[in-house]
C-alpha cells in the first residue's frame, strides 16, 4: 500500500513540476496550469488505481490511464468541456521535461547495465528510431492524402 501512495505523491509532485514549468516557459497563469495538471495528475491516479484493483492487473497501466483519459474527454462525461478546457493551455513540452528529467536518473541508475551492452545498443537504437520515423511519416501521408489536405 505505501507504494501506492508513493506513485500518487509522485503524480502530484510532477504536476507541481509541469505547472511551474508550463508557467515559466510559456507565460500562462500559475493557478490556471496548476488546475489542469492536477486534472491530468487525477486522471493518471485513477488509471493508476484502477490498474492495481484485481482483475484489470493484467492490461499495463497506461492503458487505464489512456481509457480514463479518453472517457473524461468524451461528450458522455458529463464535465468534459470544463476538463478540456482546464487542460487545453497545457504543454506538451512542460509535461516532458519532468518525465525525461526522470528517465535519465531512471538511465543513469543503470549504468552497469548499460556497460554490459556496449556498443550493441547503438545499431539496434538507430533501427527503433528509423522505423518509428518511417512509419510515422507513412502513416501521416497516407491520412493527410486521405483527408485531402495534401494532393
Amino acid at each position: 500500500m505505501s507504494r501506492s501512495i508513493e506513485m500518487l505523491a509522485l503524480f502530484f509532485l510532477c504536476g507541481l513540476i509541469i505547472a511551474a514549468g508550463n508557467t515559466v516557459g510559456y507565460k500562462a497563469a500559475f493557478a490556471d496550469s496548476l488546475a489542469g495538471v492536477l486534472i491530468i495528475a487525477a486522471i493518471a491516479s485513477a488509471g493508476f488505481l484502477i490498474a492495481k484493483l484485481p482483475g484489470f492487473k493484467k492490461l499495463p497501466m497506461i492503458f487505464w490511464v489512456s481509457v480514463v483519459a479518453i472517457f473524461v474527454s468524451t461528450p458522455l462525461f458529463p464535465w468534459a468541456s470544463e476538463l478540456l478546457a482546464a487542460t487545453k493551455n497545457i504543454r506538451f513540452l512542460a509535461v516532458c521535461t519532468p518525465i525525461l528529467a526522470y528517465a535519465g536518473l531512471a538511465v543513469g541508475k543503470d549504468l552497469e547495465m548499460f556497460k554490459k551492452i556496449s556498443w550493441r545498443i547503438v545499431p539496434v537504437a538507430l533501427a527503433v528510431f528509423a522505423g518509428t520515423f518511417l512509419f510515422a511519416t507513412l502513416i501521416a501521408q497516407a491520412t493527410l492524402r486521405w483527408e485531402g489536405v495534401i494532393p
